[in-house]
């Protein structure tokens, strides 16, 4: 897994004291940049009249999702999705502005206007994959959720604090339809540390294998950290690395797209989910070669 990047994402909603161009500045210097036109995969979720909406909003400079409009947000935004899109095919990890899952087929919310996990999730699905989200934002995915509420091609899991932005994400939410019981939500407490975080992990890994994913998808937000601005969980960096190890322990093809995370440290809590990911990959079986024995 590799950190993928583009410096669209800087110029979108520079100002904000929140959702700003703080969080990911420090990717700036550090990584290659990746660039991708993402607007031909924005209708695998949204419609068009959708798309259209949130293109003339950027261009009026209007405000939506609590976050300032511009033409250049609409220029990271489909950035974004090309790079998701991107991440999932390459098993990559696409650090992007906007965030995307709080954003519904139709709905903008929580600094979100496209879902770009979604729409990676969809690329992969209409090419005959099953895959696996795990949402570790500390906030609740519902976008993403009510996105493939009713499939079985998805199982979407979110580990979440209770009580919260945006209010959803109870245990008894498990879909409908096809998609009963391809829903997981372990929403926990304020306070929560690395090892309540690690231990709900666990518990959704082991459900989560009977599913044989052929691909996971993990919408890594990093507001569960302890130094976050909206949300009151205390993960330290190595609950991060914890559980990019245990992904990649359990599940062979993983990619990650950045959702939150409003603090100074997001590159850190990015390269150690990262490392954990590619260390945790199983080392490669040693045949013998008898070519190469001796006597």
């Amino acid at each position: 897994m590799k950190v993928i990047f583009n410096r669209k994402f800087i110029n979108h909603n520079v100002a904000s004291k929140y959702e700003g161009d703080y969080r990911i500045k420090d990717f700036i210097d550090k990584y290659d940049e990746a660039d991708i036109d993402g607007e031909q995969y924005l209708s695998l979720v949204h419609s068009e009249s959708y798309i259209n909406y949130i293109r003339n909003a950027c261009q009026k400079r209007e405000k939506l999702a609590e976050i300032q409009l511009s033409p250049e947000t609409y220029e990271a935004a489909k950035a974004a999705v090309g790079l998701s899109v991107l991440a999932a095919v390459d098993g990559d990890f696409a650090v992007v502005r906007p965030p995307g899952h709080h954003a519904g087929r139709e709905k903008t919310s929580g600094f979100c206007l496209f879902n770009n996990m979604a729409i990676a999730t969809q690329y992969l699905v209409n090419k005959g994959k099953k895959v696996l989200l795990i949402d570790i934002d500390g906030h609740h995915g519902d976008g993403t959720q009510s996105i493939f509420y009713n499939t079985d091609m998805v199982l979407f899991a979110s580990i979440h604090q209770m009580h919260c932005f945006p209010f959803t994400g109870m245990p008894t939410e498990v879909g409908v339809g096809k998609g009963l019981g391809y829903t997981i939500n372990i929403p926990i407490t304020a306070g929560s540390t690395d090892k309540d975080f690690l231990r709900m992990l666990d518990a959704l890994i082991k459900k989560a294998v009977d599913f044989r994913p052929d691909a996971v998808g993990v919408s890594a937000g990093f507001d569960g950290y302890i130094k976050d601005k909206l949300l009151e969980l205390e993960y330290t960096q190595d609950a991060y690395y914890e559980c990019g190890y245990r992904l990649r322990r359990s599940f062979r093809n993983i990619f990650a797209v950045l959702e939150g995370g409003y603090h100074d440290d997001v590159l850190q809590c990015v390269e150690k989910f990262v490392d954990g990911v590619n260390k945790g990959e199983p080392s490669k079986k040693v045949f013998w070669n008898p070519d190469m024995s001796i006597g």
